[in-house]
């Protein structure tokens, strides 16, 4: 079997040169699923593993707008339409430098299992654009939008590909291009999620990705009989996925001590409290300042700023129980993560996609800490992105409670799936595996019952 996966992993590198990330994304599962190919040929028959892999649909083009000063500038859009055997495209945009097409085709990847996961009917999707928001007016934001939507509406729609939110891709992007789509196909329709509450949204959106991490945190601390209570906590980010998972933390008794930015990040020894987090709301959110500020206001709070050239992150060699990556893909190398169990931290629970590198991730698995894995526990924002599309189809709104209550429910059932396939293939405890293998069945079930398609 392992001849099987070097296979795999050598066509894919072949086919898909220079996309590390997604060579990444892709060998992590299939090493996972060398446990279930061994028990179900049917599937290595159909070749469902190297059908998965292969998108179903990539598009990519140019996105010309022009500033406030007259010019034209010129980007490039992604749409990454990668499985649609148990229902419509669905993932994020993201709106950042760094934004390629192996960096979106691993996000799309994950995004199959992860949807599937949810127990909500999606497949996966992911797109972006090499267009960075940061430092743009409002005006050169919608030009942009605008012109993104205008060729990616031909593309999408409530029962093709339900694009969301992703990094740089806020509430003000999601309405730029909700209202482009609009005027174009003269039509008011859930097309895309993370909507504003008054023209679609849903209650709890922005905080979903946040707080589910956080309600797989509780789950996987449950399993010892423990809660946050009292428990020291490290949050990477400083946007919707770092905030709101601080804010969950503080509402289940826990201590966030750690937030950071492209710049650096702050330790604040005596906790980010309810006033502290609404300051971080607000110099993010509206200001869109730089988190160095907050040590500027805080006296309690010491200012690092990022070394690139370094060994390690010191934001993760603080004593600590808890850690919550919300930031990016890779954040956590190595050094990192030996630095986190060396200071006593036991769980991680990823807010950001693939946050950990491989050799990070087997020491987690190998120390057999709570470790969970993005594609199961960020499955919150995904999650309620689904509850949203219910709602715009019933033309009906849920309470917060409702929506909490439900989102809750299904991280739960996320957590409950990896442990039940975990043991059942013989790895209990791995939640790795687990998410994997669980994402991975109801898709490729779904796969062999419509055929070679």
């Amino acid at each position: 079997m392992s001849d099987y996966v070097k296979d795999i992993m050598a066509q894919v590198v072949a086919k898909n040169p220079a996309q590390p990330e997604f060579h990444q994304a892709v060998e992590e599962v299939v090493e996972s699923l060398a446990l279930v190919l061994e028990k179900h040929p049917e599937y290595r028959d159909a070749k469902i593993i190297e059908r998965i892999i292969e998108p179903e649909r990539v598009l990519m083009f140019r996105v010309p707008w022009v500033n406030d000063e007259g010019k034209v500038e010129v980007n490039r859009g992604y749409r990454i339409e990668m499985n649609s055997a148990i229902g419509p495209y669905k993932g994020g945009l993201r709106f950042h430098p760094s934004v390629n097409l192996g960096i979106l085709k691993f996000l799309a990847f994950e995004q199959v299992f992860k949807n599937s996961l949810t127990t909500l009917p999606m497949g996966g999707g992911k797109g972006g654009s090499d267009f960075d928001p940061k430092g743009k007016s409002d005006n050169e934001v919608m030009h942009f939008c605008q012109s993104f939507m205008t060729e990616l509406c031909r593309h999408i729609g409530p029962n093709t590909d339900i694009p969301a939110g992703d990094i740089g891709v806020g509430g003000r992007e999601i309405g730029f291009m909700f209202g482009q789509y609009k005027r174009i196909r003269n039509e008011f329709t859930g097309v895309l999620t993370g909507k504003g509450l008054n023209w679609g949204g849903s209650l709890i959106r922005p905080e979903a990705t946040g707080y589910g991490a956080v309600y797989f945190g509780r789950e996987m601390l449950a399993t010892r009989g423990e809660t946050y209570k009292g428990k020291v906590c490290l949050v990477s980010g400083s946007g919707n996925v770092a905030q709101y998972a601080c804010e969950k933390i503080l509402d289940l008794g826990g201590k966030p001590v750690t937030v950071s930015d492209s710049g650096g990040y702050i330790y604040d020894k005596d906790g980010i409290d309810r006033e502290k987090l609404a300051f971080i709301m607000e110099l993010k959110n509206v200001r869109r300042g730089r988190i160095s500020e907050y040590a500027e206001k805080y006296s309690s709070a010491v200012y690092t700023k990022v070394d690139r050239n370094g060994e390690f992150n010191p934001l993760w060699n603080h004593k600590a129980d808890c850690a919550f990556p919300s930031a990016t893909q890779n954040e956590i190398n190595l050094k990192d993560a030996q630095n986190l169990i060396a200071n006593g931290v036991y769980v991680v629970s990823e807010g950001a996609n693939m946050p950990t590198v491989p050799e990070g991730v087997n020491l987690f698995v190998k120390e057999k800490i709570l470790y969970g894995p993005g594609k199961a526990a960020n499955a919150g924002g995904v999650s309620t992105s689904g509850l949203e599309m219910s709602q715009n189809s019933m033309r009906y709104n849920w309470t917060r409670e409702e929506v909490d209550a439900k989102l809750a429910s299904i991280m739960k059932a996320i957590h409950t799936q990896c442990v039940d396939a975990a043991e059942k293939y013989g790895c209990p405890g791995n939640y790795v595996n687990g998410a994997n293998i669980a994402g991975f069945l109801k898709v490729a079930d779904a796969m062999l019952d419509q055929g070679v398609v």
